[in-house]
């Protein structure tokens, strides 16, 4: 492929998605408008070169933030479209991280849709694909396994897959986790309550070693600072008067 080919498709990618990002700003026919105009922007990008995993994925998560505007079939349209982009980039490129997480997503999204109880195949889909991201990089989606561990009541499950995810620095806030409707089945449980006290104490901790390590860097740089007006030459009383007396 030529430089110029390249620029060319780089910038329709680019512009493809700038429009989503807008589109996301936007509602109803005007949202749909830019959406629109992004997937034109995308298949054009696609139908010179199947290998562009990034425009498969950014099409993909186009999707899946329109679908989360729909409802009913409308909404369930737009998801399996979205799935079928982030597959194909998965197919493309087995190790695309995005793919694999917001793929996750979008199976919740098409199983919420649809009112299927979390037992069904969509929440298991989901969950291999929240194992593949994890494959692809540790602890990154081991919270969105908790969330359907959670929803299955599998205790046991959920709370290795929080620690996993506390363990790579991937949890939500404290207050997020406390607000996920997802895990309203075991908020009542005390090991979840234990759990949420262990993060209290660990963030007060971080914060209070904080505080400290600035009391100490400040302390450093008044001490350097001493030390360099101490070694600065001082000028003699004598040498003063000879100063002067030369002047004269």
């Amino acid at each position: 492929m030529s430089f110029l080919g390249s620029f060319f498709k780089k910038s329709k990618l680019d512009a493809a998605i700038k429009q989503v990002r807008q589109a996301r700003k936007n509602e109803g026919a005007k949202a749909d408008q830019l959406y629109s105009t992004a997937y034109k922007g995308f298949a054009e990008v696609l139908a010179k070169d199947l290998l562009f995993s990034e425009t498969l994925y950014n099409w993909g998560f186009a999707l899946l933030h329109q679908g989360k505007s729909k409802s009913g079939d409308e909404a369930i349209s737009i998801f399996e479209d979205a799935l079928s982009k982030f597959n194909f980039c998965l197919t493309v490129d087995p190790d695309f991280l995005g793919a694999a997480i917001d793929g996750g997503f979008t199976y919740m999204e098409l199983a919420r849709t649809k009112g299927v109880p979390p037992s069904d195949k969509l929440y298991e889909l989901a969950k291999q694909s929240f194992l593949n991201a994890n494959r692809i990089q540790k602890g990154t989606a081991s919270y969105n396994l908790a969330c359907i561990y959670a929803l299955r009541n599998d205790n046991e499950e959920c709370l290795k897959a929080l620690d996993d995810s506390d363990e790579h620095g991937s949890l939500p806030s404290i207050e997020d986790i406390l607000n996920d409707p997802d895990l309203k089945n075991i908020k009542s449980h005390q090991w979840f309550t234990d759990f949420i006290e262990g993060l209290k104490v660990k963030e007060a901790e971080a914060a209070e070693d904080a505080v400290y390590k600035t009391e100490a860097t400040l302390n450093e740089e008044k001490a350097g600072e001493a030390e360099v007006q101490a070694s600065a030459p001082v000028e003699s009383s004598n040498e003063s008067k000879d100063s002067k007396e030369k002047a004269e």
